[in-house]
């Protein structure tokens, strides 16, 4: 999913790992040139800029010099280069912990920004603006590609959020492209530099990004069977060098993968030459635009594509925002454009851009609520005997239980059948009503969690609800709802086991 846990090392540490790369002209001033670098997927709450990284956006001039069967692009080693370094969090004004941030701009002028401050920060001359902090994900994933199947289903990224540095500058005043329109960019995080030691055991870099896709999709098809995870070993090359002996590896996964693609509508649109200059253009993995052309929604791969065509670009090509780009990307592998255009199972991502800066939506902070119920033929008295007790062991995914303290503030901690370890808090109990709620302490990627469990008298027998609310943190919303129903619907199902189940 674009460069969302982009390989095995991503997921030791998500605050560096990159899931997207946007370029696009500023919807409130087409002078204005706006990147956006995401990074930690499915970030909550708790989620914070690492401050052992540098999060750095390149961009380099580039020229065509080969079309068809000759694609290639040049980019220059001159280069605009941006690196924003995070501290550690500190009291704000009114007692709760901020974080701040430096970025140091292509000139080696110095921009400092506070973390989710809605206005970002500007330079006194008005050329550079800045802002870091926690949006809704922009990515639109409707798709799940298998092994030999792709299909399309609703958007996986729903409600999820990441960390986002957005950078916007003067166009002209910065990339002076009176001598050339057509630029490549990059994003990189890197360890920021220790002092000399004896020991350095940090990566070169943890994880960088051009076009979307390129690894998750095109490095990793799970179309090739039992073929070695490439990923960490492409995320280790140095942007805009790939190293030489390892590009008849990366050539060989990216001919693989798109003859593999180009089979999944059961038909031939790639010829061998065009596969083969499909590589070559890929293979230099940057995101092209061009600050003279129109950059849209629909731009996205224009520049690539019409070069491949053997034909000039009309689009300024970039990444906007609200680009359906796996959609356009996956017509292209599978079909060249020549086929139907392949439309994902979501018509868009969770909230779509704002038309004014910072430009990505606010981040999704509303609760999510899981509700089961079931009706059982027992009266409610012998139902919450059983489940009444906050340490009781009737679920059956539950492996032992321990319980510290009694009544409100009586903590249980929770070992199920597979390995997991759930720490919860008893929050309020009523045993008139049959009902107490709990909050989580730990145990499930999850934030502002609370559960309620009632019994209830139903006919001649009885009704039991479970109310799970919560906000994911660490995982992707459709992960955390699956954990959450699952508890929810075996628990309740092991009771209509036990009591028999009653009509509704």
């Amino acid at each position: 999913m674009s460069d969302h846990i982009d390989g095995p090392r991503q997921i030791g540490d998500p605050s560096v790992d990159l899931t997207d790369l946007f370029a696009f002209t500023s919807p409130e001033d087409p002078a204005r040139m706006v990147f956006a670098v995401n990074a930690f997927p499915s970030a909550g709450a708790t989620a914070l800029f690492s401050n052992a990284c540098d999060y750095t956006l390149s961009i380099r001039p580039a020229a065509v010099v080969g079309l068809g069967a000759a694609s290639k692009f040049r980019t220059s080693s001159d280069e605009y280069r941006f690196t924003c370094r995070f501290e550690v969090l500190e009291p704000g004004p009114d007692g709760r912990p901020v974080q701040h941030g430096t970025c140091t701009l292509p000139g080696g002028q110095q921009l400092r920004f506070v973390v989710d401050d809605e206005d970002g920060a500007t330079t006194d001359d008005g050329v550079f603006r800045i802002f870091a902090g926690l949006r809704s994900d922009p990515f639109l994933l409707a798709w799940v590609v298998g092994k030999d199947s792709l299909t399309p289903c609703p958007n996986l990224l729903q409600l999820d959020n990441v960390l986002s540095i957005v950078l916007e500058f003067d166009t002209q005043r910065v990339l002076n492209p009176q001598s050339g329109s057509l630029f490549a960019a990059v994003a990189e995080t890197t360890p920021v530099p220790s002092p000399p030691g004896l020991l350095n055991l940090n990566p070169h870099r943890f994880d960088w990004i051009g076009r979307p896709e390129q690894t998750n999709l095109r490095l990793n098809n799970p179309g090739l069977v039992e073929a070695d995870d490439l990923r960490d070993l492409w995320n280790q090359q140095t942007p805009f060098a790939i190293r030489e002996e390892f590009k008849p590896i990366f050539r060989r996964r990216l001919k693989d993968s798109l003859e593999n693609y180009d089979m999944r509508d059961g038909k031939a649109d790639w010829s061998s030459e065009e596969i083969a200059a499909s590589v070559e253009v890929f293979l230099d993995d940057f995101l092209l635009f061009d600050v003279h052309k129109p950059i849209t929604d629909t731009s996205f791969l224009e520049i690539e594509k019409s070069t491949l065509n053997g034909v000039a670009y009309e689009t300024g090509g970039g990444r906007t925002i609200d680009t359906h780009d796996f959609d356009i990307l996956l017509t292209w592998l599978v079909n060249r454009d020549r086929g139907p255009f392949m439309q994902g199972g979501a018509a868009s991502a969770t909230k779509a851009a704002s038309k004014s800066f910072p430009y990505l939506a606010s981040p999704n902070a509303q609760l999510q609520t899981v509700v089961t119920t079931v009706n059982l033929l027992a009266s409610p008295e012998p139902v919450w005997a059983l489940i009444g007790d906050f340490g009781g062991m009737w679920h059956p995914l539950i492996a032992h239980i321990d319980t510290a303290g009694t009544g409100i503030g009586q903590v249980r901690t929770i070992e199920t059948v597979d390995g997991k370890r759930i720490v919860e808090r008893l929050e309020s109990m009523d045993p008139g009503q049959r009902s107490y709620g709990y909050s989580l302490i730990s145990g499930i990627p999850a934030a502002d969690y609370t559960g309620m469990l009632d019994v209830k008298p139903h006919g001649t027998g009885c009704s039991v609800q479970w109310r799970i609310q919560y906000w994911a943190d660490g995982q992707p919303d459709a992960v955390v709802k699956a954990i959450v129903t699952t508890l929810e619907k075996v628990g309740l199902e092991g009771l209509k086991a036990r009591f028999g189940s009653a009509a509704p």
